[in-house]
């Protein structure tokens, strides 16, 4: 008997070991998708979904309240970009466990960039029945969310934003100071994707600048931008045949050797050849 206590009082320990961190934690990681936080999902009680939810919901709201003119740029970008609604935007955003990645962006000498990927992620659903095994239900849909680059697999839409400065963001250089960009590597096809960008938006964008070049002072003229434009394109072309060969697009003729080698009887034959 003792020793069934024992064992009940760890268990029960251990259950509330792992709901102390799921509540105070990060509620909204319990929430989201298993692919989008890194962590493994674990099936909790319906009362702790609950509290958990309850919680995500007054986060999501503080976030919401933070929300000012410098996110709206970004959603609205985002928006725009990917195609969708400023509201879907604005709820995937403050949904994000990386939300604070936002305002280290903005700060000064803060991150350089910040990255978003659109793509299918595994959604749980903790509402469907449970199956035999006691795993939930698991789904493909499409989630914007914020990432660092380094720890999903990229296999969607990348939209991404680049500081130009060290300056502190603010509402109103927000336009000035950040770039933004995006390219689709739909179904993982990155190198066609960054081919795209390049020729298609990077490459004419370079070109059309005659004098902006900082302190070089000739412009487009200059023998240095020159040879920096002339190896951009040749990256292209190099991606462009990666590709190809990746794709076994490029295929070599098959030659029988066997007519030429049957032919071959002494040295000056191989000399010939």
């Amino acid at each position: 008997t003792e020793s069934k206590h024992r064992r009940r009082g760890g268990d029960l320990k251990t259950r509330s070991t792992e709901l102390g961190s799921a509540v105070t934690g990060s509620p909204l990681s319990a929430v989201l998708p298993a692919s989008t936080t890194g962590k493994k999902s674990i099936v909790l009680p319906s009362e702790t979904r609950k509290e958990i939810a309850k919680q995500a919901k007054v986060i999501k709201e503080e976030r919401r309240a933070q929300i000012d003119e410098r996110h709206k740029y970004l959603i609205s970008r985002l928006a725009d970009g990917i195609g969708l609604r400023d509201q879907q935007v604005e709820e995937d955003i403050i949904s994000d466990d990386k939300f604070q990645l936002i305002e280290q962006f903005f700060a000064p000498s803060g991150l350089k960039k910040l990255l978003f990927f659109y793509q299918d992620v595994l959604q749980k659903k903790f509402n469907a029945s449970l199956r035999s095994d006691g795993s939930t239900k698991s789904l493909l849909q499409k989630k914007l969310f914020i990432t660092m680059g380094s720890t999903e697999n990229f296999t969607g839409t990348c939209a991404f934003f680049l500081r130009t400065s060290d300056k502190v963001v603010t509402a109103s250089n927000v336009s000035q100071e950040v770039n933004f960009g995006i390219f689709d590597c739909t179904n993982g096809n990155i190198l066609q994707g960054l081919g795209f960008f390049l020729s298609q938006i990077m490459i004419p964008a370079l070109k059309s600048q005659q004098q902006n070049w900082g302190a070089v002072k000739e412009g487009l003229k200059n023998s240095q931008i020159q040879d920096f434009l002339y190896s951009v394109d040749k990256f292209v072309g190099t991606l462009s045949s990666s590709r190809q060969n990746i794709e076994n697009k490029i295929q070599l003729t098959k030659v029988d050797i066997d007519v030429y080698v049957s032919n071959l009887q002494n040295p000056s034959d191989y000399i010939t050849a």
